[in-house]
């Protein structure tokens, strides 16, 4: 059977026709242009799937479902997106809007996030029970599987991992409570980070850097540290230990077999990722049975579309 997954974003809509294995046979984007009413960005999506499956030289009936992953507070069981403020959506009856244009089809809306921690997990969850997806990005979001289903929590707003409490009173988050994890492991969070050293240290390489590639991003510190600078190093090594810190709470309380680990950022491998798995094995409450594997997630901006054409 085939299916089609569908990830709405502020920025684009991509959808992709998707086998059982998660294996996308054909994809494309389009974009969301956010400020129009929630009808046009529907018909958009529905327009992109109908050419794709055209492409790909298939009738509707080959289609077993279509998914979709929204940002927002997802209620899947009543087909509504309750609440998605990038896109000005509240109390939206999804399914209904795409039926219209997929009549008889299974329509499954997912969070974004779920949605991309599913596709991650049918791809590189190596047949683990328990898994984690996190991402670093402009937030932090996450999605958490168990026996092998998405935890959604009763009304369908759980798994919001970056909006746990890393410092009581401390930097302020978008969602208004200060000191969530996401004010301090998030790349914006990062690039924050980064500004106030390059400040602190007019001399750091990290302001030439800035003048060569045109503004600060995630990799600034990362780049100036491998190179040698010591207020970069700095920089990455407090990052590494806000990034660790959030895991090690993540793996006492779930104690998953594997954590993914997403975004941009996560492209920076094994500098990221072999001081952030020490920490986690220093700190860890489980001190003598297997522990929790740490890799990067491989799929990016896929994930989103397997996991939503997948999820159930």
């Amino acid at each position: 059977m085939l299916y089609i997954g569908i990830d709405l974003g502020g920025t684009n809509i991509a959808a992709g026709i998707v086998d059982e294995n998660g294996k996308i046979l054909r994809q494309g984007s389009v974009p969301t242009l956010a400020e129009r009413p929630i009808e046009e960005i529907v018909d958009d999506m529905a327009k992109l799937c109908l050419h794709l499956i055209e492409e790909e030289g298939l009738s509707m009936d080959q289609i077993e479902s279509v998914g979709l992953g929204c940002p927002g507070t997802v209620d899947n069981a009543n087909g509504v997106i309750a609440y998605a403020n990038n896109l000005k959506m509240e109390n939206t009856p999804m399914r209904k809007l795409l039926e219209a244009y997929f009549p008889g089809k299974r329509i499954n809306l997912e969070n974004d996030a779920n949605a991309a921690a599913y596709g991650e997990y049918i791809v590189n969850g190596g047949g683990a029970k328990s898994f984690v997806f996190i991402t670093l990005g402009t937030g932090v979001g996450g999605g958490i599987i168990i026996d092998g289903k998405l935890y959604r929590g009763f009304n369908g707003a759980g798994a919001e991992l970056g909006h746990m409490t890393l410092i009581s009173g401390g930097e302020p988050c978008t969602c208004g409570k200060p000191g969530c994890w996401e004010a301090y492991a998030s790349v914006t969070a990062l690039i924050r980070q980064t500004k106030a050293a390059m400040a602190a240290h007019p001399e750091s390489s990290m302001n030439k850097w800035t003048e060569e590639n045109g503004k600060v991003s995630g990799r600034t510190a990362f780049e100036c540290s491998k190179a040698g600078d010591k207020a970069a190093k700095a920089v990455v090594d407090n990052y590494v230990k806000y990034v660790a810190d959030g895991l090690v709470s993540i793996v006492n309380i779930f104690q998953p077999e594997r954590i993914s680990i997403g975004g941009g950022i996560s492209k920076e491998g094994e500098y990221l990722f072999g001081p952030v798995r020490e920490l986690v094995r220093k700190y860890d409450y489980n001190k003598y049975m297997p522990k929790t594997k740490i890799s990067a997630a491989t799929l990016f901006n896929d994930a989103g579309i397997i996991g939503a054409a997948l999820s159930k």
